[in-house]
């Protein structure tokens, strides 16, 4: 058994790191692991903590706090012989659901401990990684200005709401050349989503993914026009499922390459909106993260335990 180096964002969750930390250094140090925790309070902190916990030579690094934290420690860590151990401290904490991590410390911590592991796929997009989902359009609109609202309105989800009004208010469609399987595809649309993996569409399940190890990107594009269609097409999509609307298109591929006319474009990874260099180069890396998971899970096949 090796060491486990734990990285806690600092800011995610209800501000009880420290006590965080406390109880992790009580469950770890009780099964007899040598573990370091280490507090980010920000960005650079944090990337700076899961450098250096790698370059030290850690098995397993355990990253605590919402899917923006998660995958900046599973960058640090794909293809190499580190497993990644997840916290689920965020807001929506989508990785950990779809593999099934609970939600609770003491029995995330538990599976970490329980060494169950399995390989899963990770999405890149110009040199960066994501582990649920990469997008453009509106959706990076509405997460930018969200966060300059946050200072005025008293909620996320109040933010929120405004900030998509005030882009719904403006111009909120993009043209974009898309290069899929040898075709070549131009589309005007407010939203393209690219997938690490296909999301289910209906059910009570709808919005997770039953795999994130079959090796293939799903692709997203919603056909809009104009923004009344754009609320009918939500809300079709929420009666009726996704496959259902003829207006949004799917395509599951290893590669895509898409282009706009402007240079540099606003792109969301796993929630955290970033400018990158048109045109996008997505393409899968098949197994190219070892996650501790539930030996029950199904959305991976356990590799050891």
């Amino acid at each position: 058994m090796g060491t486990i180096a734990v990285v806690l964002n600092a800011s995610s969750g209800h501000g009880e790191a420290t006590k965080v930390a406390a109880r992790l250094q009580e469950i770890f140090g009780a099964a007899g692991r040598e573990t370091q925790i280490t507090l980010a309070g920000s960005g650079g902190e944090l990337r700076s903590a899961v450098r250096e916990a790698v370059e030290a030579g850690c098995d397993t690094l355990v990253a605590g706090g919402g899917d923006g934290t998660i995958n900046t420690a599973a960058a640090a860590v794909v293809g190499r012989e580190i497993t990644l151990g997840v916290l689920p401290l965020g807001t929506l904490n989508h990785f950990a659901k779809d593999l099934g991590i609970p939600l609770d410390l003491e029995q995330a911590a538990k599976i970490i401990l329980e060494g169950a592991w399995c390989r899963v796929d990770v999405g890149e997009v110009n040199g960066r990684f994501f582990l649920n989902n990469s997008s453009l359009g509106v959706y990076p609109a509405i997460v930018r200005l969200r966060e300059r609202y946050r200072a005025s309105f008293p909620g996320k989800w109040i933010a929120a709401f405004w900030a998509a009004l005030t882009v719904m208010r403006r111009n909120a469609f993009m043209t974009v050349k898309l290069h899929v399987e040898g075709q070549e595809m131009i589309r005007r649309t407010p939203l393209l989503l690219v997938a690490n993996n296909e999301y289910r569409t209906t059910g009570i399940h709808a919005g997770t993914r039953e795999s994130i190890a079959r090796g293939r990107l799903a692709l997203y594009v919603l056909n809009a026009e104009r923004r009344s269609g754009l609320l009918r097409l939500a809300l079709k999509t929420i009666l009726e499922g996704a496959e259902r609307v003829k207006e949004l298109d799917l395509f599951t591929v290893e590669e895509i390459a898409v282009e706009t006319r402007r240079r540099r474009l606003q792109v969301a990874l796993d929630g955290e909106v970033l400018t990158l260099e048109s045109p996008l180069h997505y393409q899968i890396r098949p197994a190219a993260l070892r996650v501790h998971v539930p030996a029950t899970t199904s959305a991976c096949n356990p590799a050891a335990s």
